[in-house]
């Protein structure tokens, strides 16, 4: 069976790392892309053509938010949002995302995460997997 295709949209270099880690260690994953900003994650999607596309929400020049409405519009395509302000208590971030085309929030892994490995990277290989089977337009 083919691997599920992923590009990542993550400005931490340290997060970006920690992210391609845990996808990659799974045999139905594979980061096939990532990029530092959303400009250019629109380059890395149109060249690299994922199933997935996990994004940040904070991020400097094009926002997750703006990025997800760009995806939208261009490429449309399950959007996994991995980010630090989509905790159950950021309500607004949420419902922006949503409505913006986002389909799935993952809370960002922080570097403490050798305890937990197994279960982050089998919550995170979930979601793409769930949102690979979905279809948007």
């Amino acid at each position: 069976m083919a691997k599920i295709k992923v590009v990542l949209i993550e400005d931490s270099v340290v997060a970006l790392e920690i992210l391609q880690r845990l996808i990659n260690s799974s045999e139905e994953v594979e980061v096939v892309g990532t990029a530092l900003d959303g400009a250019s994650g629109l380059q890395v999607i149109e060249q690299n053509q994922p199933d997935v596309i996990c994004t940040d929400l904070q991020m400097p020049g094009m926002d997750g938010l703006e990025f997800t409405k760009e995806v939208m519009k261009r490429f449309p395509r399950p959007v996994l949002v991995v980010s630090n302000a989509v905790q159950p208590s950021d309500v607004d971030n949420i419902y922006n995302l949503m409505q913006a085309g986002a389909l799935d929030f993952f809370p960002k892994p922080t570097s403490g995460i050798s305890t937990d490995y197994e279960r982050l990277k089998s919550a995170l290989v979930t979601k793409i997997k769930v949102l690979a089977s979905k279809r948007v337009s």
